[in-house]
């Protein structure tokens, strides 16, 4: 997507965005992508009448368990939710500034509600999330009609800082601040699934990633904190959980404590066996994992572990060792290759995702073509890829060898095409195949169906209506047999 055109000397920055973005979808898919934005509404408040409000997500899975806990504690101070973004009495974007367009959608976004909030001073203009955080002061400079800029790590934060607001501050709350155990109600999306945060933040370095400076310092949760969210989650009906982490691998590392082995006594294997036997949860997964701390230990505990759903996404970012090292990867292709080798010999039929960036500062053809070999050796089942993207203070945006943008749109429609031709193919084992899948909701583009997944990750549509009468239910686990392949979802029958 374009960037938002230059603004013309007759208006700001702000009023250029709102003349040119068309107006937001009223929720977003069930799974969005980095440069997306999904919805969140919310249900009747706990607490004295506030008005109403509406959150739009940007990025991340974090980011969207962050506006589920931010949803929560404003149903608490009693908002409710609103029509639309364009109606609510309080309106927060929650940032996403891992790619430049990302950012961009942010502002245009905003352009629109600067405009209401001249005309409607009552109206209160949060931005939170990875964007806050990296700009801080400097948003306000440039959207002065914001009222709360905070960063992710102030979430749990929020009903504090709004109440600063309703005394009359501007505020910002971007400062280093260590996550307290969370006591708030998540206002969830979903009814049957939902994200467990077990470790906040990122100590890596990878040179062009700006998460480690937004996000701050690795904070794990405690075990027991953890398992105690789900079980609260199981006893609400909840039949999976997914467990988040910018970098879930290095769980644990943070909290005290070796074991007599002399081995750290909490590592993400000790709590995926911690957490297996809540009663009620049918399936965990995790994300996202680095393949520097991605251990056999934590292959073998994932196949012998039977809710523990074989699908892992670990992303590579390249085929290329110098490109690697030159992105502060920490690992070999190899010892790439290495893992996901260990993970299909224990678990055959497991599903592998991961993340790639083309056009990395330097990166030449051949290294470019290396990508695509790995990518066509290890037969990802889905790619999340993106052209390299400068982001502010880190050291590759001020690398010489910064490709030319038409090397980055080829390079990227190349790996697209590929990545889907081998999605269809991974697809293909399904056909004929009966699968178990968790129904998650109504299929909103033929409400006689629902969809869900099956424990590869695999999106599926299926007939709500049983054989023998009746129909399916949301939260269900449906045995479903593979009528249709594509290259990233399926449908078939309910059995």
């Amino acid at each position: 997507m374009s960037l938002p055109a230059s603004p013309s000397a007759s208006r700001s920055p702000v009023e250029q965005a709102a003349a040119t973005r068309p107006a937001p979808e009223a929720s977003g898919p069930i799974v969005a992508d980095d440069a997306e934005p999904s919805t969140t509404p919310a249900t009747a408040g706990q607490r004295r009448p506030r008005g109403s409000y509406w959150i739009t997500t940007f990025g991340c899975q974090m980011n969207k368990a962050d506006s589920e806990r931010m949803g929560g504690i404003l149903e608490a101070m009693g908002y409710t939710v609103a029509g639309d973004e364009h109606t609510a009495d309080l309106v927060l974007y929650n940032t996403c500034t891992i790619r430049d367009n990302a950012e961009q959608k942010v502002y245009s976004y905003l352009g629109r509600q600067a405009l209401r909030k001249r005309a409607d001073p009552h109206l209160t203009l949060v931005v939170a999330g990875c964007v806050a955080q990296q700009e801080g002061e400097a948003l306000l400079r440039r959207v002065p009609e914001l009222d709360l800029v905070m960063g992710p790590q102030h979430a749990n934060r929020l009903a504090s800082l709004l109440e600063r607001v309703e005394s009359g501050q501007q505020v910002v709350a971007t400062e280093e601040h260590h996550i307290l155990e969370d006591i708030t109600t998540a206002r969830r999306d979903s009814r049957v699934c939902g994200w467990v945060n077990v470790i906040y933040g990122c100590n890596e370095r990878c040179t062009y990633c700006v998460v480690p400076a937004v996000r701050g310092r690795e904070q794990s949760r405690l075990p027991q904190a953890i398992r105690l969210e789900i079980e609260g989650l199981a006893a609400q009906g909840y039949r999976e959980v997914t467990l988040l982490g910018q970098n879930i691998d290095a769980y644990g590392r943070d909290l005290p404590g070796i074991t007599p082995a002399g081995r750290r006594a909490h590592t993400l294997t000790d709590l995926l066996a911690f957490v297996h036997d809540v009663e009620g949860i049918e399936r965990i997964r995790f994300a996202t994992s680095h393949p520097r701390y991605f251990t056999k230990r934590l292959i073998d505990a994932c196949a012998d572990l039977p809710k523990v759903c074989e699908h892992f996404h670990i992303p590579f970012q390249s085929g290329d060792d110098d490109l690697l090292r030159a992105m502060g990867r920490g690992y070999t292709v190899e010892r790439y290759r290495r893992i996901i080798d260990r993970i299909r010999q224990r678990m055959p039929d497991a599903a592998i995702s991961a993340d790639v960036i083309v056009a990395f500062p330097g990166e030449s053809d051949a290294q470019f073509q290396r990508t695509l070999a790995l990518v066509e050796e290890l037969g990802f089942d889905q790619v999340n890829t993106a052209a390299y993207s400068p982001r502010p203070n880190t050291p590759a945006a001020d690398w010489s060898g910064q490709l030319p943008e038409s090397v980055k749109v080829e390079r990227l429609r190349e790996l697209n095409a590929l990545v889907e031709q081998i999605a269809r193919q991974r697809s293909e084992r399904y056909l004929g195949r009966t699968e178990e899948v968790l129904a998650e909701a109504v299929n909103p583009k033929e409400p006689s169906q629902l969809m869900g997944r099956t424990r590869t990750n695999r999106l599926t549509f299926f007939p709500a209506a049983k054989p023998d009468g009746g129909d399916h239910r949301i939260g269900d686990l449906v045995r479903v047999h593979i009528d249709a392949v594509r290259s990233f979802s399926l449908s078939g029958s309910a059995c």
